[in-house]
């Protein structure tokens, strides 16, 4: 069957230029090789940006995603879905979409309503868990998939299921150039007369540039008119979070090996005129990568296509590319090998002008022109294969549950360069109760909680001095941690420090241990965890025990394997199940003869500890005391009831309290994690909804003006004040509904069963 170009619009979704990445120039060069071959079609541009200030960019892109809001993603579906286009070609690449593992990019597929074509940049082969769910969900959604290599078609088929009759395999495109010696342009760069070899791309430490760089001072030592450019700009996330360290570390290698006269820096991100130039000089590519899961090389692509002999790393790109003697494969890290093999190959031309030539004829199939035709036909197949999907109205029923955004307005507002006031009027931050150490506990773990979602970029300075602030209040003689801090930087005299403060810290820094992905925040967070550790067996108090088990399970997350941490939760969790076992009676099914705070967090810990270690005991003692505190916690209307204080046996009917609300949805949803039963789920939807107005006096606590949340629902009225506490039980509950409702394709509706 002959395929047809359609008339109409084809969106593109991708980064794109003038941002300096891999995926913004091949987003760039893929439009521009559909646009001449088809310029009957409208192919409207929808970038991914990455920075508060935007780009410049030029009159196609038609919207613009902003990598971290969520919310824009379902805005851009809503544009494309509006704009009368029959395809979105998604470049997919986990690195460019916000969200954990670029979960974001997950909203924009569930919303959009015609087929949806995904070129798949990165394909992994053994996938971390949140890699796996995203990139199974992208397969699941896409109406044909696109990859540059018959391996990637493997991988796609054996680890993730996908169909072979929806995978096209198509190379990366290359410009069309002439084959020409390389003496041509060599003169333009003043190495006339020089053996040229070449690296280009974006600069990271992957690049493995080092191997090269050391291979060169055994190279020069038989060929010693060679030289070797490092072509490109430091990628912009790099710079970003590490400056040029890494190519100052190369600099100074050079010069340490007295390469001075044989290695060029040419420090800028270069467009196609120029590359084409620098290819045309070039006599031997290098790509020392040290990455073998490397699917594609936009890079090695270009230079093996321009008919240029290639030696580089085996990564899977270039196994694939350079099998049958196109090119020459090295060990990674294998500065020896590297060198061998160069320095046999730079005098040997006529094996040199073979290998280029072998790459020119194939890559003939790979310049742009013929490779858009590839993509076309894709497109077509998506559209013609895939039902027309209608745009519905649905009704609330029927509508996925939709959680409010994050603002962070208030935090920061009552965040200062000491740390977290405790208390607000009204939203107006209340110097005269100082900081509480627990307060600013609870508000690292919640920066911690960020990174799951990718948004933890506007608190991460916050982070910083949240981190500071408990390091201040640790207490090496006793292990224990101040509790307040006056707003004229003194501790009392008499403050030895509270159970609560231990317990919530604990809990933060086991959190930064296992969930931060940056390694000084993990060894910093660690060293201190260690030191306090000791004193949770000092306390006598079951809600403080119950916090420490949970910091304990997030630390042994990335860290199991400390048998000292590992004993210290068997002991706290067997105190737990002890009191339990010593307090149950058929009507009252808790760990004491009263209740007082963080109630659900002494079953969130159980569960936790239960499900994570296997005793089925203390898992289903996890589940009963939670079912019992909830069935307690819910009034004659279904509402959830914030009951916390020192009562027996009775709710208390005043002053609500969203700590306990925010205990509530994080123990249900441990529940959820753990049994996948959907009715967990529902318990953790009515607890958070307690926040937004379903509670016995139809008032929201939560302000979306400020991002602020009210300090108490009282039995007659709401207390105004938007103190920390309650503010960061909101936006900790918040985030861990998020965090879920991102680790599945939709939150389950009441009565159904989650997959």
């Amino acid at each position: 069957m002959t395929l047809h170009a359609p008339s109409g619009r084809i969106a593109l979704v991708g980064d794109y230029l003038p941002r300096q990445c891999g995926i913004a120039t091949f987003s760039h060069d893929v439009r521009e090789a559909l646009l001449g071959e088809f310029p009957e079609v409208d192919f409207p541009m929808i970038p991914v940006t990455d920075v508060a200030e935007g780009y410049a960019y030029p009159p196609e892109v038609r919207f613009e995603i902003i990598e971290q809001d969520i919310k824009s993603y379902q805005r851009a579906a809503d544009f494309i879905n509006f704009s009368d286009a029959e395809v979105v070609a998604l470049q997919h690449e986990f690195g460019i979409y916000g969200g954990k593992a670029g979960s974001h990019v997950l909203t924009l597929m569930r919303e959009l309503r015609i087929p949806v074509v995904s070129h798949l940049h990165t394909i992994m082969e053994e996938p971390e868990p949140p890699f796996r769910r995203v990139m199974e969900e992208i397969v699941r959604r896409s109406a044909r998939l696109i990859v540059m290599t018959q391996r990637g078609r493997r991988i796609l088929e054996t680890v993730y299921g996908a169909s072979p009759d929806r995978i096209d395999v198509i190379p990366h495109g290359i410009p069309d150039m002439p084959f020409v010696d390389p003496n041509f342009y060599k003169d333009q760069f003043g190495v006339e007369g020089r053996k040229v070899l070449l690296t280009f791309g974006l600069l990271t430490p992957f690049k493995g540039i080092e191997h090269m760089i050391t291979a060169l001072a055994d190279v020069v030592r038989t060929v010693p008119d060679v030289v070797y450019i490092v072509l490109g700009a430091t990628h912009p996330a790099v710079l970003r979070q590490e400056g040029e360290r890494y190519r100052l570390k190369l600099e100074r290698l050079v010069n340490e090996l007295g390469l001075g006269r044989h290695v060029v820096f040419y420090n800028r991100f270069v467009g196609l005129k120029e590359l084409k130039e620098f290819l045309g000089a070039t006599d031997i590519y290098v790509t020392p990568y040290l990455m073998r899961e490397q699917i594609a090389s936009g890079t090695l692509s270009y230079a093996f296509g321009c008919g240029k002999a290639v030696v580089s790393t085996p990564y899977w790109h270039a196994e694939e590319l350079l099998a049958d003697g196109r090119g020459v494969l090295v060990p990674f890290a294998d500065s020896a090998a590297l060198a061998r093999e160069l320095t046999v190959l730079l005098q040997d031309e006529v094996r040199r002008s073979a290998m280029r030539k072998q790459a020119y004829l194939l890559g003939r199939k790979m310049i742009w022109s013929n490779v858009a035709h590839h993509f076309m036909s894709s497109y077509q197949k998506a559209r013609m294969g895939t039902a027309e999907k209608r745009l519905v109205l649905k009704t609330l029923a029927e509508e996925p549950y939709r959680l409010p955004g994050l603002r962070f307005d208030h935090l920061r507002n009552l965040t200062d360069g000491t740390g977290l006031l405790h208390n607000a009027t009204h939203c107006v931050p209340d110097f005269s109760q100082g900081y509480h150490t627990a307060d600013n506990a609870r508000a690292l773990r919640f920066a911690m909680l960020l990174d799951e979602t990718g948004d933890g970029g506007e608190v991460r300075a916050l982070a910083s001095t949240y981190a500071s602030f408990l390091g201040h209040a640790f207490v090496p003689g006793t292990g224990r941690f101040h509790d307040r801090f006056s707003f004229q930087r003194q501790w009392p005299f008499d403050d030895s420090g509270s159970d609560e403060a231990l317990g919530a810290t604990v809990w933060a820094l086991g959190t930064c241990v296992g969930r931060s992905g940056t390694l000084g925040w993990q060894r910093w967070a660690a060293q201190l965890f260690e030191r306090a550790l000791p004193a949770l067996t000092r306390t006598a108090e079951p809600s403080t025990w119950a916090l420490g088990l949970l910091g304990l399970q997030e630390y042994l997350r990335r860290l199991g394997g400390d048998r000292r941490a590992e004993q210290m939760r068997t002991d706290l969790a067997g105190r737990l199940m002890d009191r339990f076992r010593r307090h149950r009676q058929p009507d009252w099914r808790w760990f004491a003869p009263e209740l007082g705070r963080h109630n659900a967090s002494l079953s969130h810990a159980l569960i936790a500890v239960g499900h994570g270690t296997g005793q089925t005991e203390m898992f289903d003692a996890g589940l009963e005391s939670l079912g019992w505190l909830l069935s307690h916690q819910r009034t004659e209307a279904g509402h959830f009831r914030a009951m916390w204080g020192r009562e027996t046996n009775t709710p208390a009917e005043f002053e609500q309290r969203p700590i306990e609300a925010g205990a509530a949805v994080s123990a249900c949803l441990e529940a959820f994690a753990a049994t996948r039963d959907s009715a967990w789920l529902e318990e953790a939807r009515r607890a958070f909804e307690w926040f937004l107005g379903r509670n016995e006096l139809g008032e929201a606590l939560y302000d979306p003006v400020t991002g602020g949340c009210y300090d108490a629902l009282h039995i007659d009225r709401l207390n105004l004040n938007q103190g920390t506490e309650a503010t960061l039980a909101f936006l900790l509950a918040l985030q861990e509904m998020r965090i879920l409702e991102m680790a599945l394709p939709t939150l389950a509706q009441p009565g159904e069963t989650a997959a």
